[in-house]
């Protein structure tokens, strides 16, 4: 695979079935050749712990789009490669209830690689919070803000490929259906 779509989403609250910022990086050939970032309007309450650690709340996303109007701008880009994310689970979890609240149809599954996990192996002895792993890797991050931590999850792993670490080990399957 020669295209990798790290993205990162942020929540509104513990519901974690609607996102309030998406960011996303495109890897092509070892190389970072995109980056998307929007708000999003989740038409949904934010919860204090989430507005303190994200920054984003109902003012600030009083004018951005809806989910459904982003998923029209990123879901070609969403749908051109292999998917990363930063505990892969959680992200893919929150754009499946996006996906579903909505009644959006996209794909029965997707593959995808897990930074987290793939840090387990790569790594074995460390921490593999994102920010520990920036600190490692000497990677710029503005934690819990999505545009940064798309692009430190998409640097992470191209650290592990240029690491020796085969991609083919740590590709997993996640369900739409």
């Amino acid at each position: 695979m020669k295209r990798f779509i790290a993205f990162d989403v942020e929540t509104p609250n513990r519901d974690n079935n609607r996102m309030s910022a998406i960011g996303i990086t495109v890897i092509e050939d070892g190389i970072i050749t995109e980056e998307y970032y929007s708000l999003v309007d989740p038409e949904t309450s934010f919860d204090y712990f989430n507005t303190k650690l994200t920054g984003i709340n109902e003012e600030t996303v009083w004018n951005a789009p809806t989910f459904p109007e982003i998923w029209e701008q990123i879901e070609p880009v969403m749908s051109s490669g292999l998917i990363v994310a930063h505990n892969a689970v959680f992200d893919l979890g929150v754009l499946k209830k996006c996906l579903s609240g909505y009644e959006i149809e996209w794909k029965p599954y997707v593959r995808y690689i897990c930074t987290v996990q793939m840090g387990k192996r790569v790594l074995p002895n460390m921490s593999h919070k994102l920010d520990a792993l920036c600190t490692h890797y000497d990677i710029d991050l503005d934690h819990h803000q999505a545009a940064s931590d798309s692009r430190a999850c998409a640097k992470i792993l191209l650290k592990y490929i240029e690491d020796g670490a085969d991609i083919s080990n740590h590709i997993r399957t996640y369900s739409f259906g």
